[in-house]
């Protein structure tokens, strides 16, 4: 009994080290746009990460890798400093891009580079990045090549009625982007490429959800509680969501985050405290999931919604997020539900303490974001 309830608790630290600790990476979206007979790549990305020569290619937090230290001093410096840091990296980055108009190679240079504020050091600030380079054929399509190590990046056309849009990892190609439009993706591939987007957002970079999910799985065991929560949640973010990508609700980060890891504390303590469900805790799990939804709506705001595929590209990213959900519910229940669920131990050495360490985790998040 020792044993399995040290190895529960020491799951469970390893989601706290690794929730308190992350320095997430994001990808790095490009607006690229045609006109005037040249091509204009607008880059907003973490140039602390590519100024600290860190390998972005299936990296998930910055603090697995050996230019972490590198990197958190680069994201300390003031903009004017890191702005000189990062001069000759934009320039490394203008010669390898690959942009190629027909069978030529794009010429790139930096046209402009700005270095967001600095804030919270504990996350990645934002910058901007713009190189231009001139077309020999303006009317002939571009493919351009993101190079290794760069990580992902989300790629969007802007102008045409019918534009270009794409996520390519770090070595990858993109399709053809023609200077007319045309020749986007279909429904179903722009539904089918955002699925992972969803589910990448859950398992494994959203921490915070995961650890909501696990507390509703540790209240009970019992499928009939559990799928009356997983379906007030899952209501609840759906129409946040949606109103959050359409614009029509918008709710600043300082204020949806700390309730996020509030409604995180809730959820634990009152298994804590109580061994059933009672009849207000899906209403309050809806209500607490109209916030999720939210946070849902400002990840799916930095990737960027193609013009003309908002709802295939919408309900694909859900679809990726109810995945991970289901993800983190069958795992939990092959790792303890299934063998402990019914035992008379379950709760006590189990399902009271992970909860504990839930709370612990939430009420710490809670605190760091409102300060």
């Amino acid at each position: 009994m020792i044993r399995l309830m040290a190895t529960v608790m020491t799951f469970m630290a390893g989601l706290v080290a690794g929730a308190t600790q992350a320095h997430e990476v994001m990808p790095t979206i490009a607006d690229l746009s045609i006109s005037d007979g040249a091509a204009v790549l607008e880059l907003r990305l973490n140039a602390e990460a590519f100024a600290a020569g860190v390998d972005l290619d299936g990296l998930e937090d910055t603090d697995t890798t050996d230019r972490s230290a590198a990197y958190d001093a680069l994201r300390a410096l003031p903009p004017e400093e890191m702005a000189t840091r990062m001069a000759p990296v934009a320039a490394r980055i203008a010669r390898e891009i690959q942009l190629l108009n027909g069978d030529a190679s794009v010429v790139l240079t930096v046209e402009d580079l700005a270095i967001g504020e600095l804030g919270n050091v504990d996350f990645a600030r934002e910058s901007s990045l713009t190189l231009r380079g001139a077309l020999d054929a303006p009317q002939a399509a571009l493919v351009l090549n993101w190079p290794e190590g760069y990580g992902t990046l989300v790629l969007r056309q802007i102008g045409p009625e019918d534009p270009y849009t794409g996520i390519i990892e770090g070595g990858g190609t993109s399709g053809a982007i023609h200077p007319a439009g045309g020749d986007a993706k279909s429904g179903f591939g722009v539904f089918a490429e955002y699925i992972p987007v969803g589910f990448d957002h859950i398992l494994p970079k959203g921490l915070d959800h995961i650890l909501f999910v696990l507390g509703l799985f540790f209240l009970t065991t019992q499928l009939g509680p559990l799928l009356w929560q997983i379906t007030a949640f899952t209501a609840a973010h759906t129409v946040t969501l949606a109103l959050g990508a359409l614009g029509i609700v918008s709710v600043p980060g300082y204020i949806v985050e700390p309730i996020i890891a509030a409604s995180i504390v809730y959820v634990a303590v009152e298994n804590i405290l109580s061994p059933k469900m009672h009849a207000w805790r899906p209403v309050v799990v809806f209500c607490f999931g109209l916030l999720h939804g939210l946070g849902f709506a400002s990840v799916l705001g930095e990737f960027g919604l193609p013009e003309g595929q908002f709802i295939p590209a919408l309900l694909g990213f859900n679809v990726g997020v109810e995945l991970g959900q289901l993800t983190v519910i069958a795992l939990a229940f092959l790792a303890v539900g299934l063998w402990f669920g019914r035992k008379s131990f379950y709760r006590p050495y189990i399902a009271v303490p992970a909860s504990v360490v839930i709370a612990m985790v939430g009420a710490y998040w809670c605190v760091e974001r409102v300060i």
